[in-house]
Formats: C-alpha cells, sequence, structure tokens
C-alpha cells in the first residue's frame, strides 16, 4: 500500500493491498476499502464505511459521518456502503444510515462533483452524475443514470426516477418520473428527456410508447388516479411503460405536476 506518512489508517480497518491514501487522510476503525481505490488528501473515512474497487475519492471529502439528525444516538450502528469505479470530487459529505443497521448506499460508476451533500439513509444506483453545490435530504432515492444539475435542493424521502434530468437550482419536493426533464421551484415537469434517452440508445419505438404514457398522464385532462387505470388497461406495455406505472403506483409524497398543468389550473 501507498500511505502518505502524514495519513492516519486505524489498525481495525481492511485495506486492499493496493489501496493509495494521500496526505492528512483519516481512514478509522471498521472500514473496509477494495483493490484499486484512491483517496486523496485531507478524507475523512468514518467507521462503518464499506468502500468497493477502483473508487477515486478527492480532497476534503467526508465519509460516513455522522447523520444531521436529532434524534441520532452515538452509540447507534449504521452504515455507509459505496460500490465501484465511483469519483467522489472534493468536499463531497455523504452521512451514514439514520438507525441500528441501516444504510446509506451507492451503486457503481457514479459521478459526484464536488460540494455536493448527501444525507442519511439516502440510496443511489448506478450511472448517476451530480452536478457541484447539489443538496439530497435524508432517505432520498436515486435511480441508474439519473442527471442532477447543480445547485439543485432535493427534499428528504423524495425519489428521482431512471433516465431523468433536473435542470440547476431546481427544487424538488415530489418524486420526479423516470424519463423526465424537471425544473424550477417548485420543480416541475418540463417534458420527456428526449436527448437523454437518444443517447443511452432507446429505440424510437420505445421513446414513443413512453411519449403517449405521459400524454395520458399529464395531458387527457384526467386526474392521475384514473389515468393509471387507463395506463394499466394497456395490453403488453414495453419495459419502460411498465416503469412508469409501477414509479406512480408506488409514490408516497406524490408525483411533481406538469408545468402547463399546473399554470392552467
Amino acid at each position: 500500500m501507498k500511505i502518505h506518512p502524514t495519513a492516519i489508517v486505524d489498525p481495525g480497518a481492511e485495506l486492499h493491498e493496493s489501496v493509495e491514501i494521500g496526505p492528512y487522510t483519516i481512514v478509522e476503525k471498521d472500514v473496509q476499502i477494495g483493490e484499486g481505490t484512491f483517496l486523496e488528501s485531507c478524507i475523512r473515512i468514518y467507521s462503518g464505511t464499506k468502500i468497493g474497487k477502483f473508487n477515486k475519492i478527492f480532497h476534503g471529502t467526508a465519509l460516513g459521518g455522522v447523520p444531521q439528525d436529532i434524534s441520532f444516538k452515538p452509540e447507534t450502528k449504521s452504515y455507509l456502503e459505496i460500490g465501484d469505479h465511483n469519483i467522489f470530487r472534493e468536499n463531497c459529505v455523504i452521512h451514514r444510515g439514520s438507525k441500528e443497521g441501516l444504510v446509506t448506499k451507492f451503486g457503481n460508476s457514479n459521478f459526484i462533483m464536488n460540494q455536493v451533500h448527501v444525507g442519511h439513509d439516502c440510496q443511489f444506483a448506478d450511472q448517476i452524475i451530480v452536478v457541484p453545490g447539489t443538496v439530497v435530504g435524508g432517505h432520498a432515492s436515486v435511480m441508474k443514470n439519473a442527471f442532477i444539475s447543480g445547485l439543485v435542493a432535493i427534499h428528504q424521502f423524495v425519489r428521482i426516477g431512471e433516465y431523468t434530468m433536473i435542470g440547476g437550482c431546481a427544487k424538488i419536493v415530489k418524486d420526479v418520473p423516470p424519463y423526465s426533464m424537471a425544473d424550477g421551484n417548485p420543480g416541475e415537469v418540463i417534458g420527456l428527456n428526449v436527448v437523454g434517452l437518444k443517447r443511452a440508445g432507446f429505440k424510437a419505438d420505445v421513446r414513443d410508447e413512453i411519449k403517449k404514457a405521459y400524454k395520458i398522464i399529464y395531458h387527457s385532462r384526467l386526474n392521475t388516479r384514473q389515468a393509471l387505470e387507463e395506463l394499466h388497461k394497456i395490453s403488453n406495455p414495453c419495459v419502460e411503460v411498465q416503469n412508469v406505472i409501477k414509479f406512480f403506483d408506488e409514490s408516497d409524497r406524490g408525483v411533481t405536476d406538469h408545468r402547463e398543468i399546473r399554470r392552467e389550473t
């Protein structure tokens, strides 16, 4: 291992022999760090954090710290788990779970840019990009291939659907459905993430099916319950439309309104 002489690594930490640790970094006990992971300088990795393979963590980042929850008890054993090939740029702060045994979790190949804060118990899937200055409240979940622009504020317990794009400085207080774009304060759906879907290789017929589903939800003058009843009647919907239906069915906070509908009502 390449460990800078000013770094402090607890003997109770488990590090793969290929891990590199830069100056003034602190790694506490009960930490696991996998093959090929690189920690730059002035980083703090707190107890209960598990980091997978080939991650890059940059200056000033703090991973697995105590949740900002006034009910949290210091003796609580909770965790942060990070998969493989993730990048955390400078000064990110990620908190561990808030209750006994709970886990804040990141999947694989996420790119979290500088000064992003992710609260306790959040669940991030794979290939997510978060641009600088964004804050994510506790218990939020972000599904695969989402793109969250800079200075976005995401309320606790909110869900961000797969292949979504959220505009800069948006205030997100309700769930953002898959394959959509959202922007504004408060956040509203402003259309489908057409460019993102094309870049991701979604075929034209699949994009058309998604568009038809959202026309029923947002442009049919039906309320959400009625629109979902219509979608459930579709024979053999594609997987993506099934994902849309499931997302709406499982929403607890409610799903973000469409901008045009909000203005008209």
